[in-house]
């Protein structure tokens, strides 16, 4: 499904709105406002899957941000001037704040905010530091406040926004590996969106997270061995891991202007492992 972003059709129902159209009506009456969707990434190596998870081809504009963009100069290149991409450190709230302004000053506004920066190294209880332990709190629960606190407020004036937080299978159950780091900064993640949700919904802002089992990513192809994604393989009912592709749709389903009912919503990409 492809959705082009100056050919949404208009709801019966529209978000409430005070002093007038907002930017949702022109995006839901297909009045050629291109929606801007910004990329908090954090692995340089991965921008490209990440460009495509936002919907490049689906009639967003994309600004994409992770720690090094020099890798990535020939693939933001071929794109034009439909993405762009900025250094940007979640962790550090200064970076995330002049990182926004440059892409509000780049392409005028953020409509829709894709936490996807995550950090995760195995390591079991007994394994965890308190190095480790802060670090990947830092990346992936710090700087999913970081980014959504900065972005929300602009989105609540225009009256329209879409968060997309990057939860985790592991967050709900634990995880079919002990990660207790990640698994905590991840059901933090899932708390962070239900106040969010909160918040803003009265503004025609969504919060939604993906809690998604293994993806084929870095983070799975390099840190797990072929024996072990084996393993894994066997305990998902679909007897496979999830596709960026698929990954993919979730978002594109979460940020469209007729996903403004459903908010506060934590999304399963698990193949039947758990039904909840």
């Amino acid at each position: 499904m492809r959705y082009r972003g100056t050919g949404f059709a208009r709801p019966q129902v529209s978000p409430p709105a005070k002093g007038g159209a907002t930017l949702y009506d022109s995006l839901a009456a297909g009045q050629g406002v291109e929606p801007l969707a910004f990329v908090a990434s954090i692995w340089g190596e991965s921008l490209p899957h990440d460009v495509r998870w936002t919907g490049r081809d689906a009639g967003y504009r994309v600004a994409a941000t992770d720690l090094r963009t020099d890798n990535v100069a020939d693939t933001l290149a071929a794109h034009g001037e439909r993405l762009a991409c900025f250094t940007m450190d979640v962790s550090d709230i200064v970076q995330v704040h002049a990182a926004c302004d440059q892409i509000e000053a780049h392409f005028g506004r953020i409509d829709v905010c894709v936490n996807n920066a995550g950090f995760l190294q195995y390591a079991n209880c007994e394994q965890t530091t308190p190095e480790l332990w802060h670090k990947t709190l830092r990346v992936n629960l710090d700087g999913v406040f970081y980014v959504s606190q900065r972005v929300a407020p602009g989105m609540k004036v225009r009256g329209f926004g879409r968060i997309v937080n990057m939860a985790s299978f592991g967050a709900k159950t634990g995880g079919l590996s002990p990660l207790p780091a990640y698994a905590a900064s991840k059901g933090g993640v899932i708390s962070l969106t239900f106040s969010f949700a909160r918040e803003y919904a009265p503004f025609g802002v969504t919060c939604n997270a993906l809690a998604p089992t293994f993806v084929k990513t870095q983070m799975l192809t390099e840190q797990v061995s072929p024996e072990r994604q084996a393993e894994l393989r066997q305990k998902i009912p679909v007897g496979r891991f999830c596709e960026l592709e698929e990954l993919a749709h979730s978002v594109l389903f979460l940020a469209h202007p007729l996903s403004g009912f459903i908010t506060g919503e934590v999304l399963d990409l698990n193949g039947g492992l758990q039904f909840d």
